[in-house]
């Protein structure tokens, strides 16, 4: 078991050996209403001219206040992307990368009682990730860790999965999950992994295991948590399937869990406290 100490100075300690150099995702386009409305009303990144193609909607007109407020141009038309899902989108917006932070940062935030963090080892479908991230939005998770390998970038493919979630949720990138998990637990995380061979019901785990700050560590489909990341872990629990396909999707079992975790916080009277952004960049025109 380890020794849980106070954040600040288990920080403090530990930067020196950990530290985790922010990545951002290449720039391009964001295409789609809820990844640009988004990223129009976060104003975390770099946001050039935004397009809107065809016949005036009825979405218009928000988006374009959404642009005004943010200092960006409105074009009618232009060439689309040419790597969008969607070959011939009505809207889209000239972005640049998202921004990642940095690992003791997001620890920094995330210390209330009840913050969630959630880490990703070996997740790399961007519609997986996506898909997480929109789960993680919704249950007020503090933010995600991913690898710099075996993880996607944040793309437009993982904006339009995420319907946008991805400008709300912090994410920052590690060099090596298993050595940023125990910084996470000498910061005072508990971390906990997602296992179908786990011995303990996630309905019967006790609340202790959840009032202090935790992460929740999920695997790839199929390959499941690593050894490595499973030693790593303070407790490992499984979700009870009463079907005869053995498993969930990554994303759905995240939700399950996710949820969990947030009825239990409210049955114990305690909100999620979401890590602040990083301030919005300087804009381009």
């Amino acid at each position: 078991m380890y020794a849980r100490r106070d954040l600040e100075s288990a920080l403090s300690r530990t930067k020196p050996r950990f530290h985790s150099r922010p990545r951002a995702a290449e720039p391009g386009a964001l295409t789609g209403l809820h990844p640009v409305r988004e990223a129009l009303r976060a104003r975390r990144r770099a946001l050039g001219r935004l397009h809107l193609d065809g016949a005036p909607r009825p979405e218009w007109a928000e988006l374009q206040s959404l642009a005004r407020e943010a200092g960006v141009r409105v074009v009618e038309g232009g060439e689309a992307p040419s790597d969008s899902a969607d070959h011939h989108p009505w809207v889209w917006l000239e972005a640049g990368p998202l921004p990642e932070v940095e690992l003791e940062a997001l620890l920094v935030q995330a210390k209330s009682p009840g913050a969630t963090l959630v880490a990703l080892d070996g997740i790399e479908d961007p519609q997986n990730l996506g898909a997480i991230v929109r789960v993680a939005d919704a249950t007020g998770v503090a933010g995600l860790v991913l690898t710099r390998r075996h993880a996607p970038p944040l793309s437009d493919a993982v904006s339009r999965a995420s319907a946008g979630a991805i400008e709300w949720v912090p994410v920052c990138r590690v060099p090596n999950l298993t050595r940023a998990l125990g910084a996470m637990k000498d910061a005072g995380f508990w971390v906990v992994g997602a296992d179908l061979e786990a011995s303990v019901d996630l309905f019967q785990a006790p609340d202790a295991w959840l009032r202090a700050p935790r992460v929740l560590v999920v695997g790839a489909e199929g390959a499941g948590l690593r050894q490595g990341v499973i030693q790593a872990l303070d407790h490992r629990v499984r979700i009870p399937m009463g079907g005869r396909v053995a498993s969930l999707n990554v994303s759905a079992a995240t939700a399950v869990v996710l949820f969990e975790l947030l009825r239990r916080d409210r049955s114990m009277g305690r909100e999620h406290e979401r890590a602040t952004p990083a301030p919005p960049p300087s804009r381009s025109s």
